[in-house]
């Protein structure tokens, strides 16, 4: 067998099932937007992420899962037209009063969701997609953003397939519960005639700085869903055995940061 006869999108859609990941619904992105608003829009992340861009030419651009608008506001000043897309109300609402803050006038909420048809979403000079990727079909999402693009998508995906350190995983016996490695998506652009710049960008966990362990325990559950009392002891154990560690969260995150030219 050659690497062309393997169906990179296919094996995606099947990990992605086997996962037993529930969707995250609108209403819960909805709950969070208020405290991701205040805590994301100042990050090492979104400098790491906007000095990998080339935005010579631009005018435009649309952030695919803009969330409260931690990419695409701090590029707005640079642009006619920044539009943010997302399918959360609740973060569109924070999008806008986050420009309205920083005097940006040129900023339009669109309210879509990857699944949707993007018929009346406009194209732009730069499409983004920054860790908003975790989808049923990556490649449909692959082929929406290559299509709405003029001159250069940028996108991140998760490295390694938890959102959380994978010991955390193996401790509650979810360590099957993965989503699709970055390199389902390299393979699948190229399936698809794309070659990629290939980067990667490294954040702490998203576990850390809890305030105590019932904060900790909610955001371990915010991936993997609520957890059983056996669990939560088994969590309890590990957060208290090491005071540092579960400060930080355990390990820290990875993404792959992926850009190209769009291609008809």
């Amino acid at each position: 067998m050659t690497i062309a006869k393997i169906d990179f999108a296919e094996l995606y859609r099947q990990h992605m099932r086997r996962g037993n990941r529930a969707p995250k619904p609108a209403s819960a992105w909805d709950a969070r937007a208020k405290d991701m608003s205040r805590k994301v829009l100042h990050s090492n992340y979104v400098d790491d992420f906007i000095k990998r861009m080339d935005l010579r030419g631009a005018s435009t651009l649309l952030d695919v899962g803009c969330g409260p608008g931690t990419v695409c506001l701090p590029l707005a000043a640079g642009m006619q037209r920044v539009y943010g897309l997302d399918y959360s109300k609740k973060m569109l609402d924070c999008l806008m009063a986050n420009a309205k803050a920083r005097h940006l006038d040129n900023v339009v909420p669109l309210r879509c969701a990857w699944e949707d048809d993007w018929s009346q979403v406009p194209v732009c000079d730069i499409a983004i997609a920054s860790r908003s990727t975790a989808v049923d079909d990556i490649e449909q999402a692959i082929i929406k953003l290559n299509s709405h693009a003029r001159k250069r998508v940028y996108m991140t995906h998760l490295v390694g397939g938890y959102f959380v350190d994978k010991q955390i995983a193996t401790l509650l016996g979810r360590h099957h519960q993965t989503v699709p490695d970055y390199i389902y998506v390299v393979n699948i652009l190229h399936a698809l005639g794309i070659h990629p710049r290939l980067d990667y960008i490294e954040t702490p966990s998203r576990l850390a700085g809890a305030k105590d362990f019932a904060t900790f325990a909610e955001k371990v559950a915010w991936s993997f869903g609520t957890l059983k009392t056996s669990e939560l002891d088994a969590l309890r154990t590990w957060y208290e055995d090491d005071p540092q560690r579960a400060c930080e969260g355990g390990g820290p995150m990875r993404w792959a940061f992926m850009s190209w030219e769009p291609r008809p």
